[in-house]
């Protein structure tokens, strides 16, 4: 079957000539409304912002995929290509919570970027104590360790990389409320706080590391597409990358998926947040994703 890895730099491009294309645009109505001439303005694809920009595209028909679940959460998809968001209940995009595990994401970049590591490869210490999870429980790589999503190993780099420089990575990459607490929560600050980020700055977030807009070097961020890359088997050569994610609580614990959707060099960041009420819907996460990639069009189920 076809099958095309996913090329950066043209995805690069082609957002650079969207971005382009609408400066051009906005810069031509605005002439157009200083000399009278009354141009017809394209129609937004959502509600309008404050700013009279268009907001995002709101589907409020697939508000059935949280309630046939019995959880409450939201979903944001953001294209690329077109700069287009597409939510499902709006009213909790912005709300910020702890990114949890979906912070390996990031913190795979700053331990590269930050000589952590050698490479995704080298093998890092667990630390030798029982861990909640038995398959954590062995020394192993970068890359093994995301695909399991194993905490130690995380939590190793993370006091590599040390308080300080974590602290100005997570600044320099604008990450939530870029907030990691004092040096005592460096191993811990994506799971207990006061690190927070919403499901809308996930999207956008993952925008700007798919489109090497982060400073990271590039090589970094292509290591880090095939630690995440996602053996689907599509026929029409589309790819899936993501990271899950569940943050304990007192009653309300955030569950995460997030990645992307890349079908050629056209790229759909997304992100499922939810708001789980018992162990058990933790399974939900990967399914609704799924369903919801598929109602979007932006990943057909028989594909995924």
């Amino acid at each position: 079957m076809p099958h095309t890895t996913f090329d950066p730099a043209g995805h690069r491009r082609r957002r650079a000539a969207a971005a382009g294309a609408a400066l051009a645009l906005a810069a031509a109505l605005a002439g157009c409304a200083a000399d009278g001439g009354g141009a017809e303005r394209p129609a937004a694809s959502g509600s309008p912002s404050a700013s009279g920009t268009p907001g995002p595209r709101v589907r409020s028909d697939l508000e059935s995929v949280f309630t046939d679940a019995g959880v409450n959460g939201t979903f944001v998809a953001y294209d690329s290509g077109t700069g287009e968001m597409t939510v499902v209940n709006p009213e909790e995009m912005d709300e910020r919570v702890r990114p949890a595990s979906t912070f390996k994401i990031p913190n795979s970049l700053i331990s590269l970027q930050a000589g952590a590591v050698e490479d995704a490869d080298e093998v890092v210490p667990y630390g030798g104590e029982p861990q909640r999870v038995d398959k954590w429980e062995h020394d192993m790589s970068m890359r093994e360790a995301i695909r399991i999503s194993a905490l130690p190993i995380f939590q190793e780099l993370a006091r590599r990389v040390g308080h300080e420089d974590m602290a100005s990575w997570v600044e320099r990459f604008d990450y939530g409320n870029a907030d990691i607490g004092g040096p005592e929560r460096i191993d811990r600050f994506w799971l207990h706080g006061p690190l927070e980020i919403s499901a809308a700055e996930q999207a956008l977030f993952l925008d700007r590391m798919v489109a090497g807009d982060l400073p990271v070097d590039e090589a970094h961020v292509e290591t880090l597409h095939s630690m995440m890359r996602q053996d689907i088997g599509d026929a029409e050569g589309r790819e899936l990358y993501w990271k899950s994610g569940w943050a304990d609580g007192p009653e309300l614990m955030p569950g995460w998926m997030v990645g992307w959707v890349a079908d050629g060099e056209d790229v759909t960041t997304f992100a499922l947040r939810l708001e789980m009420e018992s162990d058990s819907h933790a399974d939900l996460r990967e399914p609704m994703t799924r369903e919801l990639l598929d109602e979007l069009g932006v990943l057909p189920a028989e594909s995924a």
